[in-house]
This record gives structure tokens, sequence and C-alpha cells, in this order.
């Protein structure tokens, strides 16, 4: 593999599996120790920790299929253990209309590019009153202590025990009703997975602390969809004991897009020449609106787009050269880092409603020769075009 694909955290886990013999000591006790002090030696702790999804793992865990947890508020351990769930959205679920409560000058429905504002508006939309199926309120945020507790965790298809002594775990939203309380882990793009901590530590803490019922959510917006996935553990001490209750989608209520909004879209949008940007190789189109609404709310350089969110160093630049070829996004080295950003046309394009943002970058689309073409073949025919390979 070549080292261009590694990334800073690679390295820097590199150095400290050599230098502890982690894989050595895994292998003879099927677990290993660390402290954020050791980690520090070699890169900010907090940044070689946090892996939200299976992709963002060091290339050395991905191979060894290895994860970590926190234990306490200065140490992990790692082992090979099953930490990840799957998520998988079901088409056959329709997106319920929503519309806020109120006209709100500090919430701007176009521009809910951050996992705040997002769980902002389906508290304000009533989407969490709608889950509970009771008037609920928001009581709970923030990082906090998980206290102390004890679980098993799924290790090469036994059961590991784990003990965690005041670890530190964040909800990023806690809604009360009468008698449920609800813990959301949100994210501001779509998944494959999420790692089963980032809901587990949050519900084991105020499992003990309530008497209510405790029901943990994980909620994604993508593409102008409030996605919640509804969850219960089976047995309060088994962290893999996690399934899916129901998954629930909203959208804004908004005028629908028609084929003859695309027709007519199509017929007056010129083409332009092609720029010098490879043809793009993403093969999800709602990652690339993802990234657009990343890079939304704030500048990334790579390193950061391919550490936090949803993407591996190789589709990091994927998506980023679909966003070029778009003429929306840009980027820029500064010393040894490329920053990408939102060019002007992006920028006025991701504050649109909903709607017109949508049509905007169908209108982007239509700018390139090949894509104008399919469109008119698809609409002399009416007939999706069908994959071909060529000789």
């Amino acid at each position: 593999m070549s080292n261009r694909d590694y990334t800073k955290n690679d390295y820097a886990w590199l150095e400290l599996f050599n230098k502890y013999n982690i894989l050595e000591e895994i292998n003879r006790n099927s677990f290993f120790v660390i402290t954020s002090k050791e980690i520090n030696e070699f890169r900010e702790a907090r940044l070689m920790t946090k892996f939200d999804q299976k992709t963002n793992l060091p290339k050395l865990f991905k191979e060894h299929k290895l994860s970590i947890l926190p234990i306490s508020r200065g140490s992990y351990v790692i082992g090979k253990f099953d930490a990840y769930m799957d998520v998988i959205y079901d088409e056959r679920v329709e997106a319920e209309e929503f519309t806020l409560i109120h006209d709100f000058e500090s919430l701007n429905i176009n521009n809910l590019y951050s996992e705040a504002s997002a769980l902002h508006a389906a508290y304000l939309g009533n989407l969490i009153s709608n889950i509970l199926e009771e008037e609920a309120f928001p009581t709970i945020s923030g990082r906090m202590s998980t206290g102390e507790f004890s679980f098993y965790i799924t290790s090469q298809g036994d059961k590991f025990s784990i003990d965690v002594k005041n670890s530190q775990c964040e909800i990023d939203g806690g809604f009360e009703s009468k008698n449920k309380l609800l813990l959301v882990e949100a994210k501001n793009f779509e998944v494959d997975n999420f790692l089963i901590r980032q809901i587990y530590y949050p519900y084991r803490l105020w499992k003990s602390k309530v008497e209510k019922q405790v029901i943990p959510a994980f909620f994604t917006y993508s593409n102008d969809i409030f996605s919640f996935f509804i969850y219960e553990f089976e047995d309060v001490n088994n962290y893999n004991s996690l399934k899916l209750v129901k998954q629930k989608n909203f959208i804004y209520k908004q005028d629908p897009i028609t084929l003859d909004d695309i027709y007519k879209l199509l017929i007056k949008t010129p083409i332009k020449q092609e720029p010098k940007v490879p043809f793009p190789q993403a093969n999800s189109f709602e990652r690339v609106i993802d990234l657009l609404g990343l890079l939304a709310n704030e500048t990334l350089n790579k390193e950061a787009i391919t550490l936090n969110y949803s993407f591996d160093k190789r589709q990091t630049d994927y998506y980023v050269n679909a966003g070029k070829y778009l003429g929306l996004i840009d980027t820029k080295r500064e010393i040894n880092e490329v920053i990408c950003f939102l060019t002007s046309e992006g920028e006025m394009i991701m504050k649109k409603d909903p709607r017109s943002k949508k049509l905007s970058i169908v209108n982007k689309i239509f700018e390139h020769e090949v894509f104008h073409k399919c469109m008119k073949l698809y609409f002399q025919t009416l007939t999706p075009l069908k994959k071909r390979r060529c000789n």
C-alpha cells in the first residue's frame, strides 16, 4: 500500500504498535491497555482515539480487526472487539413532511449544516414528540462522566468483560417526556456504520439515574432528510445486544420537484467546457451533498475530512474532486495541508431553500456534456439508462 494513503494517525499508531508491541500483547492476552500519556508521545490522544465510523480507523486497526474504547478519563483498551453497528437506510421508509412550530429568525431551515442546528430543527418541528408519541422537551446535552459500570462485548466470537471507571461521554441531545428519555447521537452526514459506544455509554449512565424508559437513538441529517434510528439494548450489560426498533424519516415541507421541472432546466442549461479536473469517481451523490454541507459549516483540510467523517483518504479525494468538477468546491495548499472550501457559487447554492438548492445542483450537473446528453436520452425514451461494459 502506498505511503500516500497513510494519514498522520496511521504513522503515529505504527510507532506506538512498534514501541509497545501492541499486536503481540493482543494476540497473547486478547487486549492491550494504553494511556493518553503514552499516546501523546506521538500525537494528541484526542485526535488518535476518535473513530466514529469504521472508515476512520487507522490502517493497522483495519488490517487486524481492532477497535479502541475508553475505560477511564485517561486510558483505553484495544482489542478485536465488535464495536460498530451497521446502518442501513431503508428506502421503503417514506419521509413524513413537517413544518416548524413558529417562524424563527435565529434558526434558518436552509442552513442546517451543524448537528446542533439539525437537532434544534427536529425538536422545533415536533419530530422528537412524534417519535416518542409524547410531548418531549430538551433536558440534557454535552460532555459528562460515565460513572462506573461493567459490560460484555463480543471479541472473536466470545464475550470479553470491560470495566469503565469515570470515562467521558457526550450526548448530542437528550429529550424527556412523561414516560421516556430519548438520548440522541447526531451526525450531519450519511453513514455506513457508527461506534456503538456513542450511545451505549450515555445509555448506561442515564439508565442508572432515571426510572423512565431510556431510549437510545442515532440521527443523521443528510440531503435534507432527517433520519432517526431508534434502538433498544436487549441486555443492559451486553454492548452488542443493540437492536433496531424502527427508522423514521422526515423532510421539511416544500413543493415537490417534478420531471417537468427537470426537463425545463435541461433545455435551458448551456453546456460548458469541461474543467481540468478528474472525471467524478464518487459512487454516492448523497455523499457529495454531505461534503458540500460540511464545507458550508466550516473550511476543512483533507486530513480532517478523512479523520472525522465517513470517508477514507481516497474517497476524500474522489468526493472533493466531484465537488470541484461541479465548480462548487475549490482547494488551496497551505504549508503541508490541502484546504477545501466552497466556491462563491457553492456558498450561494448551499444557502438556498432545499428545493432551489437541489435544482441548482442539477443545473451544475447539466452543464457537463455527458450528463446533459444522458438526460436528453432519458427524456427521449422515458426509460432509465443501463450500465454497459465497454470492451
